[in-house]
């Protein structure tokens, strides 16, 4: 399939065509001994996109031999994370008796539902020589209906993910439907989740139908409307707004969001719920080890002060 150029594009002028950019959020950054993370949701600017609740850029980061990544099992209720990364691996193993490396290119889906625990760590292997690590993590909410439901994990490689090429430019879908593609990766809300790679001088249009979205800038840069918006910065897009971006460069770019939330959710810590009741008793039950613990894993981290 081939990508089109949007309607405006085609019918009017660049300069005709009405500004496409509703917002511009330029993430926090944190360095936790040479590797960067940026949290790009939630901001003080902007809560969520779709279902999105979290965004995180995690590196580019570079670790000598013997080191690694080690986030210790910890707990989350009331939404499903979606690892996607570019480079690097991380081995994640769960309460659900789940082992799984992911690698480049594959989506990484679990569902909390009720409870989940999971820890994520640079594979033994991987730490035998330098490595390096680069990717997203996201956290959607799940709908109401589904903030209780069972735990579940589901892992998709690269050749399971619709692609879309057309003159430079790669779409990969993650989750949800884009460019007449719909992936496989069984998310509970109507969701737009695209990893776009576009070459030096590629141009691709942004002309998907849902009501929230975002475009997170993860290397190079992109010009839309006529304006250059550098790596590390989240474009929140005006509803309904239809046009092409292009790259004098080359970009990695995420294409975000879906249908809105079904009403306001709490997010503390690991825990998101639309009843903030039911994230004091997830508190209670982590403090008090009634979550169920990973395999072969039998560190954590304690529950925040704060």
């Amino acid at each position: 399939m081939s990508f089109f150029d949007c309607p405006s594009a085609a019918v009017h002028r660049p300069d005709d065509c009405p500004a496409s950019v509703e917002q511009i959020i330029v993430p926090r950054s944190k360095d936790i001994g040479g590797f960067e993370v940026r949290r790009v949701l939630p901001s003080r600017e902007r809560r969520t996109i779709g279902p999105f609740v979290f965004f995180d850029q995690m590196g580019l980061g570079h670790f000598k031999a013997g080191r690694g990544l080690d986030v210790r099992p910890h707990p989350h209720i009331g939404l499903a994370t979606i690892t996607y990364l570019y480079s690097g691996e991380i081995m994640h193993r769960d309460s659900l008796n789940t082992k799984q490396v992911i690698r480049p290119g594959a989506v990484n889906l679990m569902t909390a539902g009720r409870g989940i625990v999971h820890s994520e760590r640079s594979p033994e292997d991987s730490r035998a020589t330098d490595s390096e690590l680069f990717g997203l993590q996201a956290w959607i909410a799940l709908p109401r209906a589904f903030e209780e439901s069972d735990p579940d994990f589901s892992h998709h490689s690269a050749d399971e993910l619709p692609v879309i090429e057309d003159g430079g430019a790669r779409a990969r879908v993650l989750a949800g439907s884009a460019y007449g593609e719909i992936a496989s990766v069984p998310v509970k809300s109507e969701t737009l989740y695209v990893d776009l790679h576009l070459q030096p001088g590629a141009r691709l249009p942004i002309d998907s139908p849902h009501e929230e979205r975002g475009l997170y800038i993860a290397e190079g840069s992109i010009e839309v409307d006529g304006q250059t918006y550098p790596a590390g910065q989240l474009l929140v897009l005006k509803p309904g707004a239809h046009f092409t971006i292009g790259s004098r460069t080359g970009a990695r770019v995420a294409l975000l969001g879906g249908e809105p939330l079904d009403g306001p959710r709490h997010l503390w810590w690991n825990f998101v719920h639309s009843d903030k009741a039911r994230i004091e008793q997830a508190k209670a039950d982590w403090v008090a080890g009634r979550f169920d613990q990973v395999i072969d894993d039998s560190d954590w981290i304690p529950l925040p002060d704060d």
